[in-house]
């Protein structure tokens, strides 16, 4: 059970950051208000860092930034290492 709410929410929160990434690189071409890089961070922290990987190979956004070049591949390490956690400890 707590499986299926590892892979759920660690899905939509990948989904909310991608489209947060994609949001925000849109705005950055328009010169418009942009979301604040504390909150893309947060939002990968929270679980989306699937989303902000590829929001940011697929938008080309905040790839030349080392605190997301460094934190957001951690964070996804940090995520796949709890979801085999959890799924040893679920054994």
């Amino acid at each position: 059970m707590l499986i299926k709410i590892y892979a759920a929410a660690t899905l939509i929160m990948s989904v909310i950051t991608f489209a947060a990434f994609g949001n925000d690189k849109k705005k950055a071409k328009r010169s418009m208000w942009r979301t604040p890089e504390a909150v893309l961070l947060t939002l990968s922290l929270l679980g989306g860092s699937i989303g902000a990987l590829a929001g940011m190979r697929l938008f080309h956004h905040k790839t030349r930034k080392p605190k997301f070049i460094i934190l957001v591949p951690l964070m996804l390490i940090i995520w796949a290492a709890l979801g085999v956690l959890l799924v040893k400890t679920s054994l």
